[in-house]
This record gives C-alpha cells, structure tokens and sequence, in this order.
C-alpha cells in the first residue's frame, strides 16, 4: 500500500494497517481484500456490485470496517451494502470513502446501504468522506436507508472533511416501538463545491425518536443545502437541529419540514445560520494568531 493509499484509509477510517476482525477494502472499484470474524460474516452479492453484512445475535463489542478508496481519475463506482444486525448485538461499523483525483476525468463514489436493525440492537456508524487532489471532481454520493425494530438505538456520525466537488447525501428511516435514531452530521465546503442533505425519516412507533444534529461550514463560492422531513405517525419525539457558518460568497438554504400524522406527536425544528462574530476572531488575534488561523480554529471547534 503506497503513501496515497495510506492516507486515504487514515482519513476515512482512522486506520493506520489493514485491521484486525472483519473488514471489506474496496479500491478504484473493485474488491481487495475481505475478512469475516466468528461473528460477523461478509459475502458479495451475486446480482450487482456490494457485499450483505450479517452480524449475528448477541454479538457485543465488535466492529467491521468497510472503507473505500479511489486514487485513479476517471473511475465511476456504485455500490450496495445491506447490514443485518441481529437482536440484542451491539456493534460499531466503519464506512467511508476517499477519493484522490489526480486527473482531468470525474471519479465518484456512491454507496447504497440499507441498514436491517434487529430488536434491542444497539448500531454506531461512522462514515467519513474526503477528496483530494487538485485537477478532477471528486464526486460522493451517499444513500443511508435505516430500518430500526423495536427497541432498537442506532448512532450515526457522517462527516464531509473537505476537498469534495459535489455530493447529494440522502438518508431515509423507519422506526418501530422505542426505537432511536442520533444522527450528527458535520459538512465542510469551500471553493466552488455543493452539498445536499436530505432527511426523510418516518416515525411509525409508539415512543420512537428520532435526533438530527447538523453543522455545515460554507467558504469561498460554495453552496449548501439541507432539506430535513420528520414524519410522526404515533406518540413519538423528533427534534432536528441545523447551524450553519457563512464565509466569503458561500450560500446556505435550510429547509425544514415537519409532518404531524398523530396528536401524540412532538416535532421540533431549529436552525441557526451566520457568520463568525468578529470579537471571537479579534480575541484570538491578541493571542497572536493570523485572522485566517484564528478563522481556522473557530471551524475546527465548530465541527468538533
């Protein structure tokens, strides 16, 4: 694995070796490398491009990674991952992907995964995006469809680090009695990059909720877009929460959206969008930072 290769993983993945337990390593579009554990089983489809993840019942304490890598220009990748947690499993699962385009032609990614949460599983799921390079877009184009059983918890954790020219992130859910879904989100534009989030997620359950945390950062010419929809079908809790900072050209649209299909139904929305206030930039100044470094440590905590 070359240094190029390395990054990437670290980036997306934190990982600084091929890792131990169960792993997929999918690279410019085809597989490499695939591991199963006693516990978690990974298998290719048959019928079109990705792998089904079977966790089964029980299983505590143990993680599968299955980063993405493309370092070659010009490469169009789809994917579907089905995950099937099985009951009273508590599990974490690494995704993400990193792209590096040192070409003229698109690269781009996009990953379907459907996550089948069984009864009392407990899911966290990180998934980190980067692209690099300065030539060819860099194009990431994720797809999460989560189906939470009873008593079910599942935390997500996405984040676009930068460097990615275009993406439409789309996250779809359903969720039955006493389920929870925790999903953080942390996006990262600049230059002339776009990205948009929708969230369409269902509150079918009695006592389901559902928690949306988003922090965008917009510099230069780009531009961002979250379309958020919570929909209440029985007594049941949702709450979404969009901030935003503003720098230079960029533009930010939030739209919420808020179905209320029972009386028993809590929906809440809030979004903040705006720039960095200037006392906070001039009082790191008198540390001795550069405005644009006091700028950069506003940001970093931000989506810290």
């Amino acid at each position: 694995m070359n240094k190029i290769e390395k990054d990437l993983l670290l980036a997306v993945a934190d990982l600084h070796q091929v890792p131990q337990g169960a792993y997929n390593l999918r690279e410019n579009g085809k597989p490499v490398e695939r591991h199963s554990s006693q516990n978690i089983e990974i298998t290719p489809k048959l019928d079109k491009s990705g792998i089904d993840i079977t966790i089964k019942p029980n299983t505590q304490n143990e993680s599968v990674h299955i980063p993405v890598i493309i370092t070659e220009s010009g490469v169009k990748d789809l994917v579907y991952n089905d995950f099937y947690v099985g009951e009273n499993s508590d599990v974490l699962i690494v995704a993400g992907c990193g792209i590096h385009n040192a070409g003229d032609s698109a690269s781009q990614h996009d990953g379907i995964h459907a996550f089948h949460i069984g009864k009392n599983a407990k899911v966290r799921y990180v998934e980190k995006h980067i692209g690099v390079g300065q030539k060819g877009d860099k194009v990431l184009n994720p797809v999460t469809q989560v189906y939470m059983e009873e008593g079910s918890y599942m935390l997500m954790e996405t984040t676009q680090l930068g460097g990615v020219s275009s993406s439409v992130r789309r996250t779809e859910g359903e969720l039955k009695d006493n389920a929870k879904l925790v999903i953080k989100e942390k996006i990262l534009t600049s230059d002339s990059q776009t990205a948009k989030t929708e969230f369409d997620v269902k509150l079918s359950g009695k006592n389901s909720s559902c928690e949306v945390i988003s922090r965008s950062v917009t510099r230069d010419n780009s531009f961002q877009e979250f379309v958020s929809k919570l929909i209440g079908q029985n007594e049941c809790f949702g709450h979404v929460e969009c901030d935003g900072i503003l720098l230079d050209n960029s533009r930010i649209i939030s739209t919420p959206e808020i179905v209320a299909e029972s009386t028993q139904a809590t929906l809440i929305h809030e979004a903040a969008i705006g720039k960095i206030a200037g006392d906070q930039i001039i009082k790191l100044m008198t540390l001795g930072l550069t405005e644009k470094e006091a700028e950069d440590m506003i940001i970093q905590g931000f989506l810290s």
